[in-house]
């Protein structure tokens, strides 16, 4: 499912176990449920969507299932945002691509999550 996507949106940024993360949502219809979470590492180099999914695994004791990892990552997201953390940024009005390499159907509604797309992003910082 690799998928280059442009968008412009709320973006909030925080720091999570020494990487930095970006989570925004998506709708899949015209209703705009923001179904859809997108998280992506901003940081520059070599860290990748992937390294939240081995983030999410360590924190258990017993190998995870990918719904336990994708329920961890979107609790760090929704807890970013809700808590606001004095690390934390809310970005209201980003333009962001997001260079997404994973996408995960949960078995039900999370967060009101439906899926997980997991990748990198670039923000665009604009004057």
């Amino acid at each position: 499912m690799p998928a280059l996507l442009s968008a412009r949106s709320r973006l909030t940024v925080f720091p999570l176990e020494g990487l930095t993360v970006a989570y925004t949502t998506q709708s899949s219809d015209s209703r705009s449920l923001g179904d859809i979470a997108v998280v992506g590492v901003t940081d520059p180099g070599t860290a990748t969507g992937d390294h939240l999914w081995r983030l999410a695994a360590s924190m258990y004791n017993n190998p995870p299932t990918s719904q336990t990892q994708a329920r961890w990552i979107l609790t760090q997201c929704t807890r970013a945002r809700t808590v606001k953390a004095p690390t934390y940024r809310d970005l209201p009005d980003a333009k962001w691509t997001g260079d997404l390499n994973r996408e995960f159907h949960l078995e039900g509604l999370f967060a009101n999550h439906a899926i997980l797309r997991t990748g990198r992003l670039t923000i665009r910082v604009t004057a």
